[in-house]
This record gives structure tokens, sequence and C-alpha cells, in this order.
């Protein structure tokens, strides 16, 4: 069987592959990317679903508008509005099913084979995968705690002239990173001086633990006369109510949205309407915030009980920063005291003492760096994370 040219390009996910040896019976993981369940609104839920189905039981269950259900865009407009985005209205972003689904179609829409695409080191690693299914060439900017460096994005910019730079400024995964205010201003200013179209992929904003994040990318734009127009905006209920609704959406230009909707004719036709209805319910209803409150009430306890255990455990054997929001520790192995230094070797024998993450090394896209690693504080209660990085510390 011939298979199409640019499949040679990428490769299974490290992770998904990783998920094969987690059937070992009780194995502690933090490997998954994924929200806890235990903490998803069910109650709320059930009652939009049964209000999208009595109040417009045809809208919820029929064919519907690739651009999306009407009164959802209207309630993420809305949404929008109340974290600092102005002037948006409901034809300024489609409904997408999921933010993956927003980041496939920018890869079909702007990326021809060869062209260069700019992404921080690391980042997600299906945003790699994608990009690179189009024939992309990834060029990787350095970031630190602070986010992507500015002075270096800019240098790679007037270099590479790429097609697109591609950054999740809040608590960014894998890293966790947070763009702190003066460089996400800067970045805007880059968009407007080299005439450059930026994506905030922007999944984890919501889930800060202590101080509010500063305003999202394209909330600042007003602040940069011009930089509106050089701005994709990426957003999602995946990590915040359900990954289930598969509901995400896209703000960009109306020229980009134009041709992202043709390409989303292609692929889906629509987003389920009625998963679409039931999220326009449940934002109606007014119960993300007391949602929102819960979750990052117990993420932030999570992730002080990871730091706290492996700065116990593990010692200067490991360097991280500890997370302000997000799902994720990111952290690099420093070899001290003679202990394992490689990521993957690490992973083995986490697994062997009953532990899983991810490696970090698949998160770059170019010079990946061997001792890092990905753990994830989400789906796991204090008490196993406790247990879990015990395990770690055995394990090096």
């Amino acid at each position: 069987m011939q298979f199409a040219g640019r499949l040679n390009n990428v490769e299974t996910s490290a992770i998904r592959e990783l998920f094969k040896l987690l059937g070992k019976p009780g194995i502690i993981s933090f490997a998954g990317g994924f929200p806890d369940s235990a903490m998803f609104d069910v109650e709320g839920l059930k009652e939009a679903s049964a209000k999208a189905l009595a109040e417009e039981p045809g809208g919820a269950l029929q064919y519907g508008a690739t651009e999306g259900y009407n009164p959802l865009r209207e309630q993420l407009a809305a949404f929008m509005g109340t974290k600092g985005v102005k002037g948006l209205n409901p034809e300024g972003l489609i409904v997408t099913t999921g933010s993956q689904q927003a980041l496939d179609l920018l890869g079909k829409t702007l990326i021809s084979p060869g062209d260069k695409v700019i992404v921080e080191g690391p980042t997600f690693l299906a945003t790699i995968q994608c990009f690179r299914l189009y024939g992309a060439e990834l060029i990787s900017a350095p970031i630190d705690g602070n986010g992507v460096k500015t002075d270096e994005l800019e240098k790679l910019i007037a270099e590479h002239r790429p097609k697109f730079v591609y950054l999740i400024p809040t608590f960014g995964n894998p890293s966790g990173g947070l763009l702190n205010l003066e460089r996400r201003k800067k970045v805007l200013e880059l968009a407007v001086k080299y005439q450059t179209l930026i994506v905030e992929d922007d999944p984890y904003g919501d889930l800060y633990f202590n101080e509010a994040p500063p305003p999202s990318i394209l909330a600042l734009s007003d602040s940069v006369p011009g930089s509106r127009e050089w701005i994709a905006h990426c957003g999602s209920m995946s990590k915040v109510l359900s990954p289930g609704l598969r509901v995400g959406w896209m703000i960009a230009p109306a020229e980009l949205l134009a041709k992202a909707t043709m390409c989303k004719q292609f692929s889906d036709a629509h987003t389920s309407t009625f998963a679409q209805a039931t999220a326009a319910q449940y934002l109606k209803a007014g119960r993300m915030p007391a949602t929102l409150a819960h979750v990052r009430k117990v993420y932030a306890e999570r992730a002080l009980a990871m730091g706290e255990a492996l700065r116990q455990e593990l010692g200067d054997a490991i360097e991280f920063v500890q997370p302000q929001g997000g799902l994720f520790v990111w952290a690099r192995l420093t070899g001290a005291g003679g202990k394992v230094k490689d990521g993957n070797e690490f992973a083995r024998r986490a697994i062997e003492q009953g532990v899983a993450f991810v490696p970090g090394a698949p998160f770059f896209c170019a010079n990946p760096d061997p001792a890092t690693l990905r753990l994830s504080f989400a789906t796991a209660d204090v008490a196993r994370i406790e247990e879990g990085v015990a395990r770690l510390g055995k394990a090096l």
C-alpha cells in the first residue's frame, strides 16, 4: 500500500506509546496531560444537556453551521470578554472540535511544504506532529521560566521570516512557563514590526493557582496598534470543563477564519451540535466561575505537594520551577551525586518502580535536552503524588 509522502515527516506520539506500558497493576501515572475526571461538573452538564434538548432540540440534534452553533459563539464571545478581550463579536470566532482541530486548520490553511514555523523549545508534542505533517520546517525558540526569550525570538523571526510563530504563553505544555507581561507586549510589537502571525494557544490560562496571569496576548493587542490583525487565538473547554465535549474555538482575522471554515467543511462539516448546545447552556447558566474556583484549588494543592515531594525525595538531583498554574511540572535531571541524568533511562527505571512520567526529549522540535522530563500532578491525589515521587526517588 502506498501512503502519502507527508507521513514520512511524522511518527507515533511517544506519549501514546508510553501508555501501552501503563497496564502494570498499581502503577502511579504522572504521564497524562488530561484533567481529573473526578472534578467534572457532571450535574451541571446533565442540566445543560437537558436544557439543550428541551429548548431547541432541532438545533442540538440537527446538522449545523460549520462556523459553529450561534448561541455558543455568543457565549464564547462573552466569556472572552470577561478575560479582557474587547470588541469580539460571535462572527469573530469559529467553534472547533477541540483546540487541536484549530491547530490542524492553521496547518491546512497556512503551511506549504518547506514553510518555516517557529515554536517554543519545548512545546506541545501534537503541535510538532501536526505542523510537520503539512511539511513545515520547525524552528525552535528557547524559553525560560518567563516563557519564550523574546530577544532570541526576534533574531529567529528576522533570520527565517516564518509563516507564523506558535506560542503557549500561559502555563505551557510541557514547560508550565508563564510569559511575563513585558515579553507579551514585546511579542505583539514583533508581530507588527515583522508582519508575522502569532498563534496563541491558551488551553490552560484559566487554571491559575494564586494571582491571575497577565492578560492573554490577544487581550493585550489593543495596547499595541496594528497587532490585532496578526493574532490567532486558540481556546478550549477540554482542561476546564470536559475533554469529551470536544469544544474549542479559534479567534483570528476574518480572512483566516474564512479559509479555516472552508477547510473544516472538508473534514467534519461541523463540531457536534449537541456538544455545542450543551456547552452554550452551561456557560449561560453561569456555573463556570464556581467550577474554575474548585479545580484551581485542587490543582494548586497537588502542584504544591508534588513540588515539596520532589525537593524532599530527589533533592539536588532534579531542578524545576514551581508551577503557578496549569497541569505540569517541567523538570531537568542534574546528575548530582552520580544519579541518573538521562530522561529515557530514568523513565525506564521509574516504570520498574511502579510510576510513570514522560521524558522531555520528544517535546523539542530540534536540539532535544535528554535530561528533561514532564510530570503531571492533575490526576493523582496528594497521597498518591507523595507515594509516586517516593518511588521516583528509588528509581534514581
